[in-house]
């Protein structure tokens, strides 16, 4: 079992050493994103989307700039997805 958290230790401390701004960028969409679901999951059935549509918004922009430094074409593409329907939503929502 601490062979795991050792592996798993080390592979975060590689992944910080290696490209720290990446990580804490990472790491903060990470935190919005929790945020933003742990909101929408008490609000419901009434969430405060105008504030929630820019920080989800926001955070799959830094995940996608994250998923651009990794070289990982699926992951920005889910993110640039995101990214496009959740601008429409917010657009959609602000006209009406």
């Amino acid at each position: 079992m601490n062979d795991i958290f050792y592996g798993f230790s080390n592979w975060v401390k590689d992944d910080y050493r290696t490209h720290p701004v990446r990580f804490i960028i990472e790491v903060t969409a990470w935190i919005l994103s929790i945020g933003c679901s742990v909101t929408m999951a008490l609000t419901v059935p009434n969430p405060p989307l105008i504030i929630l549509y820019p920080i989800f918004i926001t955070q799959c922009c830094m995940f996608g700039f994250c998923a651009y430094s990794r070289r990982s074409f699926g992951m920005l593409a889910n993110y640039a997805l995101l990214v496009s329907i959740d601008c429409v939503g917010l657009i959609r929502m602000l006209v009406n």
